[in-house]
């Protein structure tokens, strides 16, 4: 996994809320947003951004999704690794999409039927 990659060790809930944080502030600068804009727009308080964007709080997947709409973000941007450029972004995103054709293929295979499957046994 890619947060293996970055981290040295067990990875922790600390981890997580750096990654998180770090990439929210870069969100959030991309698009020129402040944090009192941001948390209006995700029905969030400005001091839960700020509280986010300092490591002092995680996030639920409830505000992940908040903080997604609102910054017209996919979910998953907030868990890119930091730095990333050319070659090392491709792997990431080749990475990502095993990662996710994987756990599609998983779904799939446990929740759809087979279409291959012969119905009524013959």
């Amino acid at each position: 996994m890619i947060l293996r990659r970055m981290a040295v060790g067990k990875i922790t809930e600390e981890h997580v809320r750096l990654l998180v944080s770090k990439n929210l502030k870069r969100l959030r600068a991309l698009q020129n947003v402040s944090q009192l804009s941001l948390a209006l727009d995700a029905g969030l308080t400005q001091n839960f951004i700020n509280d986010i964007e300092n490591c002092k709080k995680g996030i639920s997947a409830k505000t992940l999704a908040k903080l997604s709409s609102a910054l017209d973000a996919e979910p998953h941007q907030f868990f890119l690794p930091e730095n990333l450029g050319g070659d090392q972004m491709q792997i990431y995103v080749r990475d990502f999409n095993d990662s996710l054709s994987k756990m599609v293929g998983e779904l799939t295979g446990h929740y759809l039927p087979d279409k291959n499957r012969k119905k009524d046994g013959g």
